[in-house]
Formats: C-alpha cells, sequence, structure tokens
C-alpha cells in the first residue's frame, strides 16, 4: 500500500531554513506526480508546491522564490526546501500522492 513518511520539521527563527523530506512506498514513484501541502491551526489545507514526474513545478504565490521542491526518483524521495522562513509558515506540512498522505510534520517559525 501507499506509504509517505516525512521527516525534518522542527522549531526555526524567522529568516531560517528547513529542509522537509518525504520517503514514498508501494507505489510507482517515478510516474507520479508529488506535492507539499500544510495546514495551519484552523486553516483549510493548502497546497504549497507541486512537482510532476517529468520535472515542471508550481508553487503557491506565497511561497514563490522561498522555497523549492525537487524529487529523487532513485530513492524515492520528494524534499521541500524552505528558506527566508516567515512566523506565517507556522503549520503541519505533509507529502502527498494521488490522494493519499503521509503524518505530516509540523514546522514552526518564531523567535
Amino acid at each position: 500500500q501507499v506509504q509517505l513518511v516525512e521527516f525534518g520539521g522542527g522549531l526555526v527563527q524567522p529568516g531560517g531554513s528547513l529542509r522537509l523530506s518525504c520517503a514514498a512506498s508501494g507505489f510507482i514513484f517515478s510516474i507520479n506526480a508529488m506535492g507539499w501541502y500544510r495546514q495551519a491551526p484552523g486553516k483549510q489545507r493548502e497546497l504549497v508546491a507541486g512537482l510532476s514526474s517529468g520535472g515542471s513545478t508550481n508553487y503557491a504565490d506565497s511561497v514563490k522564490g522561498r522555497f523549492t521542491i525537487s524529487r529523487d526518483n532513485a530513492r524515492k524521495m520528494v524534499y521541500l526546501q524552505m528558506n527566508s522562513l516567515k512566523p506565517e509558515d507556522t503549520a503541519v506540512y505533509y507529502c502527498s500522492v494521488d490522494g493519499h498522505w503521509g503524518q505530516g510534520t509540523q514546522v514552526t517559525v518564531s523567535s
């Protein structure tokens, strides 16, 4: 079955960086688009970044120029490099493929 395991979250000061990782299994990773979503308290889950099997990317306007999504098909991993973090980036971040979700990893941006 599809399994997605996120890790790499934590507490970081404003302006700092984090790299989230997602380990995938149970499906043909290389042919699937992958996405990172986030959900802040009291808000709906939103798409942060998407990456197609062909390498095309799309980002939420709020993270453009600061976040970068990438993938390693050989390792079945997808990453989210987050730079210049802001308090409003605080949320639980989820990896997703084809309607499946990981358990999420908490990112807190605070001084």
